[in-house]
């Protein structure tokens, strides 16, 4: 929608895991460096942790395009699975087929004979599972039971857990000791600090625009940073919500009371989620003791809370439908402009034409068909050299009055000469 505004080829803060826009902070780059270790080195077990929208989604997408094109690679990414259909899922993303009438051993005799494979033709089957703290110990440690498939010199499958940071608290467990025994490489993703927060904010405008890219300033970017605690999915949200709210109010530099204006908006309406608050209350504002108010003020408060937020909707929709109106009218725009070279390109066609017209009008032309001899000028006259050509040869006419009055060629102009005699007297 504010692509064009911005002068962006794609929105900068997208949702989507795309590996292009991964910002290469410290943490990123070391938790990188882990998955690199613990794949190319065999190193058992890898656990990565982060909280919620800390980038770990990015980074397994940018680590599986880094990696060896010998690497056979199975990723879970619902794990909402008991033992069995975990085995199954597994065996499913490695393209096999379980049949579901076949016993779990069976099962796992199929998938360790498709591991040997595997690595008979030199290549690494690789297991990553995501959103691991949703497995249940038994799955847990079904997947610790898979890490004992190995040869003599290495293991046949390569397990990496990636989850939210309770993923640790249930690989604690003393049930699963085996397990744990068994991680070699643990990283855990950090929030980013507010120095990061810039640099990864501007580092994706950078990577979106189509020249001169768009930059926030040092004041807006702490005051993401601190609404969004350095998560980026956090992030993205506050920045796209503060693009979309600079078009409407056609703003092409991003200044903090606007931010201030998108973070209360998503706070109020919940889309930040819980956590401690990015900016501190006024005193005023702040709550009271619970013994301090009455049931009463407190029913007046949740009504002004609701109405609040009723109000705040309210504007929500007034400002969507405000870019909407834009939207139309820059079309209306663009095809009025269309229509106006539409009528130039004919007005110029036809001039050239006309131009044309009279240049060949104004160019000399023999008439045509040529002009005839006026009826006085046929006439002959005595005097006239009708009679006579200037070589002395008697004309049609002299020819003709010799013929009818039967005289001879002197005494015919002998009558000529006294007849013209005559008149000059007359």
């Amino acid at each position: 929608m504010y692509e064009r505004f911005y002068d962006l080829r794609e929105r900068p803060f997208s949702l989507s895991p795309d590996p292009d826009y991964l910002y290469p902070s410290r943490v990123h780059t070391e938790a990188l460096s882990y998955i690199r270790y613990g794949i190319e080195g065999h190193a058992g077990f890898v656990v990565v942790t982060g909280e919620i929208g800390s980038g770990k989604t990015t980074l397994l997408q940018a680590a599986m395009r880094s990696m060896d094109s010998r690497i056979s690679l199975a990723r879970l990414v619902n794990t909402m699975l008991d033992a069995r259909e975990l085995i199954e899922a597994i065996m499913l993303d490695f393209g096999l087929d379980p049949q579901p009438d076949r016993s779990k051993p069976h099962l796992l005799q199929e998938l360790a004979k498709f591991l040997v494979d595997q690595r008979t033709a030199g290549r690494l089957p690789l297991l990553i599972i995501d959103e691991a703290q949703n497995l249940s110990p038994a799955a847990l440690e079904e997947v610790r039971m898979l890490s004992n498939l190995e040869t003599e010199k290495s293991k046949l499958i390569q397990i990496i857990l990636v989850g939210q940071p309770n993923l640790h608290e249930m690989l604690d467990r003393p049930q699963l000791e085996q397990l744990r025994q068994r991680i070699t490489v643990r990283y855990h993703l950090r929030a980013l600090d507010p120095d990061e927060t810039s640099s990864y904010i501007n580092h994706r405008l950078q990577r979106a625009a189509l020249g001169a890219p768009l930059v926030f300033s040092k004041e807006v970017t702490d005051l993401i940073g601190q609404a969004s605690r350095g998560l980026p999915r956090k992030i993205n949200i506050i920045a796209d919500a503060v693009l979309l709210f600079g078009y409407g109010e056609d703003k092409h530099t991003i200044d903090p009371p606007l931010v201030h204006e998108v973070i209360e908006e998503l706070e109020a309406n919940g889309i930040l989620g819980s956590g401690p608050a990015a900016i501190d209350p006024a005193p005023a504002a702040r709550e009271e003791p619970m013994e301090a108010r009455s049931a009463p003020e407190s029913i007046t408060v949740a009504d002004q809370s609701a109405a609040v937020s009723r109000a705040r909707a309210e504007a929500t929709r007034e400002v969507q439908r405000a870019l909407a109106d834009r939207e139309a009218k820059l079309a209306e725009s663009e095809r009025a402009l269309t229509e106006r070279q539409r009528i130039v390109s004919e007005q110029y066609r036809l001039l050239k034409q006309e131009q044309a017209l009279l240049t060949a009008r104004t160019t000399p032309v023999a008439p045509w068909p040529p002009k005839k001899p006026s009826a006085a000028a046929s006439v002959p006259t005595a005097g006239s050299d009708v009679f006579a050509s200037s070589t002395g040869t008697a004309s049609f006419w002299t020819r003709m009055w010799r013929v009818l009055l039967g005289l001879d060629k002197p005494r015919l102009e002998d009558m000529i000469d006294r007849s013209s005699r005559g008149f000059t007297n007359r």
